[in-house]
């Protein structure tokens, strides 16, 4: 009913399939707004709050049935901008959205330097890496080369194409500290479960590739 009344308002709706992997999606869709209820399959939208205002300062709106006053308040301590009780109507809620969207920015989509793949979150503005609740840091090097592959995942990228960008990026390297450099990421990943995520394709070059 919501997503049928926001498309009418020419709003682009998007909810996640699996409610375990919330932060993926929202990494993955980069919504400009989030409307989250408090009862949520697997967890709370507590929860889900504080693991977006880790990364994003996006507006969040719960729309609830709880009318406890202690649900609202934890709700603004944890970032949300709007809390809009159940019943309520339509017309009211997408004037919220209007109105926090423009206090907001002028609808332009906000720049998030973090990416999710094979269901790790990458942050690069900390140079580290997040899967299944380990963390692991990156050099400038491996988060540089990390980045170039990712952008082209599931394809080739080839040795001369990585140096080039290295270079054009004022690192200097050789062709044996691209080799050092490649292996020392792959070990990092490794460390926390990510095996076999970036593939050697002998005489092409390397690639990073999604698993099923």
């Amino acid at each position: 009913m919501l997503r049928d009344r926001f498309i009418q308002w020419s709003f682009e709706v998007i909810r996640p399939d699996d409610f375990q992997k919330v932060i993926h999606t929202f990494i993955e869709e980069k919504p400009q707004l989030v409307i989250i209820d408090i009862q949520l399959p697997a967890f709370d939208g507590f929860h889900w709050c504080r693991e977006i205002r880790h990364i994003s300062k996006v507006p969040i709106i719960f729309l609830s049935s709880r009318d406890h006053p202690m649900d609202i308040i934890m709700a603004m301590q944890m970032g949300a901008d709007d809390f809009v009780q159940k019943p309520f109507h339509l017309d009211v809620l997408i004037a919220k959205v209007q109105a926090v969207l423009r206090r907001t920015y002028d609808y332009q989509e906000e720049n998030m330097d973090t990416n999710s793949w094979n269901e790790a979150v990458i942050d690069f503005a900390k140079s580290e890496i997040t899967y299944n609740n380990q963390v692991i840091d990156l050099t400038k090097n491996e988060l540089f080369i990390l980045r170039i592959l990712i952008q082209s995942v599931n394809k080739i990228v080839s040795r001369d194409e990585l140096m080039r960008k290295l270079w054009d990026d004022e690192r200097f390297v050789n062709d044996n500290t691209l080799s050092v450099n490649v292996n020392r990421l792959r070990l990092k990943l490794e460390e926390i479960g990510l095996k076999d995520v970036i593939v050697t394709k002998k005489g092409l070059g390397y690639m990073a590739i999604t698993k099923e």
